[in-house]
């Protein structure tokens, strides 16, 4: 007979084992992306950082000599390069979300029945080759071009020139073109995040705050922003990763005063026999130089959506 002191028999005991499979099923759904990243991901990395201490040349090969002065020789070399990819990507950042924040809130709360058609004519250019999009604006900006003569009759170009964006009446091979570039080409992975976290808030949370007899402005200041915040670092990580290593608006748009650590990598990889390991040197510094930006920006705004 069973006591009252025994205890009950386990369901795994009665059911068979098939909590052991069940536990796997997790690990085989994630072998596949694990598996890309660590051939995609984890294995270019460990064989850029290899490269990046290497010394050698096409013709001899190259061998691993833990020549770490080929960072120190990059930073020296390269600086300007370095310093040029911050501020443009920086720069872009800051104006897609200048000129995205307010796009995606009209589409979001004043779009009614044509958000779809509006989302669309935002993501359209996208489908045109990033390449040709460019060599467009090279020609639009062009000394000769329609553009460029209504800004120097208005006198923008005086204005520009003053500022250091421009030299002259000369917008093409700028900073400011290959900003402008960067911008055009960039700003819908900034208005795209900035739209799905606009359209989830609840439209009467700004009755509510009208009701409450809260202007516009501070509702948007104590409603609005703090909900779309999600979106908002979103898409400036959406934006500022590509562009920080973006070199096609640079080469295209720019000339060899507005050079971007794209290029570098570009020459040192493709033109220079002994450019290997200094191209690899670039990625390495390109690649956890973007990372450690990224997590501390993360940390800094306190999103834990994103984490």
């Amino acid at each position: 007979m069973t006591t009252l002191t025994e205890a009950p028999p386990k369901a795994s005991a009665v059911l068979g084992e098939p909590k052991k499979k069940r536990n796997l099923l997790p690990y085989i759904l994630l072998a596949p992306g694990v598996l890309w990243l660590v051939i995609f991901f984890l294995i270019p990395i460990f064989t850029a950082v290899s490269a990046s201490v290497q010394t050698g040349s096409l013709d001899m090969g190259f061998k691993v000599t833990w020549n770490w002065a080929n960072y120190s020789a990059t930073f020296s070399t390269y600086n300007t390069e370095i310093v040029h990819s911050l501020i443009y990507s920086v720069a872009c950042t800051v104006i897609c979300l200048v000129l995205g924040y307010p796009l995606a809130y009209f589409i979001a709360f004043r779009g009614g029945k044509w958000k779809n058609l509006l989302m669309a004519l935002v993501i359209a250019p996208a489908f045109t080759s990033f390449l040709i999009r460019t060599i467009a604006w090279e020609t639009i900006l062009s000394d000769h071009g329609t553009v460029v003569r209504i800004m120097t009759d208005l006198r923008i170009t005086n204005l520009m020139d003053h500022l250091g964006l421009i030299t002259g009446n000369h917008v093409l091979n700028s900073p400011f073109s290959v900003v402008f570039g960067m911008v055009y080409n960039f700003l819908p992975f900034t208005v795209l995040p900035l739209y799905t976290s606009l359209e989830k808030i609840d439209p009467r949370l700004h009755e509510a705050g009208r009701d409450l007899y809260c202007s516009g402005y501070r509702t948007w200041r104590y409603v609005t922003w703090p909900l779309s915040l999600p979106g908002v670092i979103a898409g400036t990580l959406l934006t500022f990763i590509p562009a920080v290593g973006d070199y096609i608006n640079a080469y295209m748009l720019g000339s060899p005063n507005t050079q971007v650590i794209g290029q570098v990598i570009e020459n040192e990889a493709l033109r220079d026999v002994f450019g290997y390991p200094i191209a690899s040197a670039m990625g390495v510094i390109l690649t956890f130089g973007t990372l450690a930006i990224v997590l501390a920006y993360v940390k800094k705004a306190g999103s834990e959506d994103l984490l």
